[in-house]
C-alpha cells in the first residue's frame, strides 16, 4: 500500500509541476490541432481524406507529446540533483520509474485522441476498430515516453535530450508508414523501417481505420510490446549504470 502512495504521490506532483502548466497544456492541445488542421486540409481530398491521413496524425501527436514533455520532467530533475532524493525513496527503482513516466503517457495518450475528436466532427468514425486502435494508441504513448526517457538518462542538458530525440522522431515520421505505405520506400530504407516501434503501432492504427495494414494485429502488438519492455529495461539499465553504481 505503501508503493502504490508513493506512486500516486510522484505522479501527482509530476502533473502539477510540469505537464498541468499552461504552456505544456497549450502545447498539447495546440500542436495535435495544428498537425491534424495541416494534414486534413493539404491532403487535397476533401473529407474523405481524413481516414487515410488520420492514424498518421494520432501517431504525431503522441510522439511529440511524450518526447518533448518527459524530456523536460526528468532532464530538469537530474539537473537539480532533485531526482537523487527520489533514488533513495523505499520503493523499488521500477516503480519509480513508471510513477515518473506515467504522467507523460496519460498525456501522450490524451494528445493521440485530440485528432480522432476534430475527425468525428466531420467524418463517420463508426467503423473504426476501436478495440485495437485504442490499445494501440496506448502502447504508442508507452514506447514513445521510454524512448524519450532512455534518451534524458543519458544526457544532462532538457536541450540536448530535444535535439536527441529529433534524431529518432524525425526519421520515424517518413520511415514508418504513417503517411505513405513502406513499400514505397526505397528498398534499402524498407529494413530500417521495421526497427522503429512506431512501425508496428501506426500498421495497427491503419489498420484499425481502414483495415489497410501490413501484418496481423497480433503481431505488430506482440512486437510494440517487446519494444516497450526492451526500452523500460534498458533505461533502468542506464539509470543504475550512471546514477547508482
Amino acid at each position: 500500500m505503501k508503493r502504490w502512495i508513493a506512486f500516486w504521490s510522484i505522479l501527482a506532483k509530476d502533473m502539477r509541476t510540469y505537464y498541468l502548466k499552461p504552456p505544456n497544456i497549450s502545447w498539447g492541445i495546440i500542436f495535435p490541432l495544428a498537425w491534424t488542421g495541416m494534414f486534413f486540409i493539404k491532403s487535397g481530398s476533401g473529407l474523405n481524406s481524413i481516414p487515410a491521413v488520420l492514424p498518421g496524425v494520432v501517431a504525431v501527436s503522441i510522439l511529440f507529446g511524450t518526447t518533448s514533455m518527459l524530456a523536460v520532467a526528468v532532464t530538469f530533475e537530474k539537473k537539480q540533483r532533485s531526482f537523487e532524493r527520489l533514488l533513495l525513496a523505499p520503493i523499488p527503482l521500477e516503480l519509480l520509474m513508471i510513477a515518473k513516466t506515467a504522467g507523460a503517457i496519460l498525456i501522450g495518450t490524451i494528445n493521440g485522441f485530440i485528432p480522432v475528436l476534430m475527425a468525428a466532427f466531420f467524418v463517420d468514425l463508426s467503423q473504426v476498430a476501436w478495440e485495437v486502435f485504442v490499445p494501440a494508441a496506448f502502447m504508442i504513448s508507452v514506447a514513445s515516453t521510454f524512448l524519450a526517457l532512455f534518451i534524458a538518462v543519458a544526457v544532462s542538458e532538457v536541450f540536448e535530450a530535444q535535439t536527441f530525440s529529433n534524431f529518432f522522431r524525425f526519421p520515424m515520421i517518413f520511415l514508418c508508414g504513417l503517411f505513405f505505405p513502406i513499400e514505397r520506400l526505397p528498398l534499402f530504407l524498407q529494413p530500417l523501417s521495421y526497427a522503429f516501434p512506431l512501425t508496428y503501432g501506426a500498421d495497427v492504427l491503419h489498420g484499425a481505420v481502414h483495415g489497410n495494414h501490413l501484418l496481423p494485429f497480433a503481431v505488430d502488438l506482440t512486437v510494440l510490446g517487446a519494444f516497450c519492455v526492451a526500452l523500460f529495461a534498458a533505461s533502468l539499465w542506464n539509470i543504475q549504470r550512471r546514477w547508482i553504481l
